[in-house]
């Protein structure tokens, strides 16, 4: 199993950044894809972006595509999510999730960070 635990979330100015970290413990050396997804008040949770944990290939929602940038660091089982020309429709609580070789859905979730953006 793989245990993950988000930091970096808080309050800032529309057009401001922040950054999300994720690191994941546990079975890591099973992990195939990590992703972050967000939920705000009232609505469902969305994909924000994805990176293969091995080679780095990315993948982004249209919403985030030019503004955020996922990475990687695998020496410190960390992913993270950089967030640039915040807006008030990224206030969120955004979850880093991980899904393993050959599985179909996400499976280890964290307990989310909270991201408000003021405007």
């Amino acid at each position: 199993q793989v245990q993950l635990v988000e930091s970096g979330g808080g309050l800032v100015q529309a057009g401001g950044s922040l950054r999300l970290s994720c690191a994941a413990s546990g079975r890591t050396f099973d992990i195939y894809l990590m992703g972050w997804f967000r939920q705000a008040p009232g609505k469902e949770r969305e994909f924000v972006a994805a990176i293969r944990w091995s080679g780095g290939s990315t993948s982004y929602a249209d919403s985030v595509k030019g503004r955020f940038t996922i990475s990687r660091d695998n020496a410190k089982n960390t992913v993270l999510l950089q967030m640039n020309s915040l807006k008030p429709g990224d206030t969120a609580v955004y979850y880093c999730a991980e899904r393993g070789f050959g599985l179909p859905d996400y499976r280890s979730w964290g307990q989310g960070t909270q991201v408000t953006v003021s405007s």
